[in-house]
């Protein structure tokens, strides 16, 4: 379920990041398709809030820094290990694919650290980037850190989409990989979630809290060097103090 007045707070501040300039109410209202009523009641309230201003006078409205300030407090609190950034850093040095931290989030995986590769064609995604937990190789590996019981009551409230031609369509199915995982010693997604994507991941924990490792990229290029990629991550993260590999 969405919560509209949500929605609409994010979808404005995503606006303002397109577009790098302030904007009236009637600019704002066409752009996103709302009402002016209710366009006009979200900006006087965030106006009113101090997280919208006037840069001019009658020259439109454009977020403040009270949203950097509350950001970036929340961020010192729950920062990321240095040691764990640079061990994501090494990866992507040595593999030149897109690398990221993933979290769970619900029924997906978030990114909240991510290094793209260098490479014209190459998997895309940034921080905050939300995705299907159990189709893609990153968000499996979160899932072999549940329970067993916790694990079946999230795949329960799973809506299984059939993404592309070898998605995972049940949870029968990602118990299976889960397990074949487990074997084998990494996650990997082979065309699960998108066409010609490649991902393999490491599960890890970090203060006790479930996260992976997954290395991202286009299958001509990942699928031959899956095993090698993941002895890449398994090498970076060894040599890392604050996690502990699941």
């Amino acid at each position: 379920m969405i919560v509209r007045q949500a929605a609409n707070v994010l979808d404005l501040l995503e606006f303002f990041a397109r577009n790098r300039k302030p904007a009236n109410l009637a600019e704002v209202a066409s752009s996103m398709g709302w009402p002016r009523s209710s366009t006009f009641n979200l900006l006087t309230t965030l106006t009113q809030r101090g997280f919208l201003y006037e840069p001019r006078p009658r020259a439109g409205f454009y977020p403040s820094q009270r949203w950097l300030s509350l950001l970036t407090t929340i961020a010192e609190t729950e920062q990321l290990p240095e040691d764990l950034c640079e061990a994501v850093n090494e990866v992507a040095r040595e593999t030149n694919e897109t690398v990221a931290i993933c979290a769970p989030a619900g029924v997906n995986a978030v990114l909240s650290y991510v290094v793209q590769s260098p490479e014209l064609i190459r998997f895309t995604a940034d921080v905050g980037y939300q995705m299907p937990i159990h189709v893609t190789a990153g968000g499996r590996a979160l899932l072999s850190q549940y329970s067993t019981r916790e694990r079946a009551t999230l795949l329960r409230k799973i809506k299984y989409t059939e993404y592309c031609h070898r998605s995972l369509t049940n949870a029968e199915q990602v118990e299976a990989e889960i397990k074949r995982a487990a074997s084998r010693g990494w996650h990997e997604n082979v065309e699960g979630y998108a066409a010609d994507m490649v991902g393999v991941a490491l599960p890890a924990k970090l203060r006790d809290r479930p996260i992976s490792i997954v290395v991202g990229g286009p299958a001509s290029r990942m699928r031959r060097q899956i095993a090698q990629v993941a002895a890449t991550l398994l090498r970076s993260l060894k040599r890392c103090a604050t996690v502990t590999l699941a």
